[in-house]
């Protein structure tokens, strides 16, 4: 199977055009026309990741966050970005990535969040807005996220809600939608990350802040299930490296 009929059937679920400006999704490194004998799917692209490609035979890695998000200068062993260049051409692996396009797409991450909420989903909206089946209690409502995220502690602004009702997603840096949930009169904001003075502005909306890497990490799932349906021939596989760059004690 070609590379590209892969990228194809990733690009019709996120098609490239719904990428923000600021973006770089897509093939990053190699060959559209490269035979592909197994994949790699992971949230990040590292040194360690495309060595775990090598060593499992997977000639195509694919990852949410692009390797190459601004324009390189030379091709070196500089920066972790130029090694992780030159070790996926000298060890003969595709790179490509489905980042803000499956942010946006119908069906992606912020579907996938919303799933393991058990939100119902009456629009699409960005962010997305979702019910829970009953409201629930601020407290509990934390308790919830905590235990569907796998998390063992979250930032939040302070309870002024008694019950949550509406939750707004994001994935990843969320903070810039802010305002756009609360004019959607969401109970609760759910994203990766928000800034210092946001809590400052939530008026009465519950902010809850989850960390990037754990807003997104079960878009290697929703990958990992649509190429298997799509392409049950094909071997996919998910990383066993847990990329997310902040450490906690």
């Amino acid at each position: 199977m070609k590379a590209r009929e892969i990228f194809d059937r990733i690009e019709a679920l996120a098609d490239l055009s719904l990428q923000e400006d600021y973006d770089n999704s897509g093939l990053q490194v190699g060959f559209e026309d490269k035979e592909v004998n197994g994949v790699l799917l992971s949230l990040d692209i590292t040194e360690a990741v495309i060595d775990e490609a090598y060593e499992r035979g997977c000639d195509l890695l694919i990852s949410h966050h692009p390797l190459i998000f601004k324009a390189l200068r030379c091709v070196s062993d500089k920066t972790y970005q130029q090694r992780c260049v030159c070790s996926a051409l000298q060890k003969g692996i595709t790179l490509y990535c489905a980042h803000t396009n499956l942010d946006n797409a119908v069906g992606g991450v912020n579907y996938k969040m919303a799933q393991r909420l058990g939100l119902s989903i009456s629009e699409d909206s960005v962010p997305l807005i979702g019910r829970l089946p009953s409201p629930m209690p601020a407290e509990a409502f934390l308790d919830f996220v905590k235990d569907r995220f796998d998390v063992k502690c979250l930032r939040h602004s302070a309870i002024t809600r008694e019950l949550i009702s509406s939750v707004a997603l994001c994935g990843g840096a969320g903070a810039f939608l802010r305002d756009k949930a609360a004019k959607a009169k969401a109970d609760c904001f759910l994203t990766g990350e928000f800034h210092y003075h946001d809590y400052f502005e939530a008026e009465g909306m519950l902010l809850v802040e989850l960390g990037h890497y754990q807003s997104e990490q079960f878009t290697v799932d929703l990958l990992c299930d649509y190429l298997k349906e799509a392409f049950p021939s094909l071997r996919v596989e998910k990383s066993s490296i847990n990329t997310n760059p902040i450490l906690y004690r």
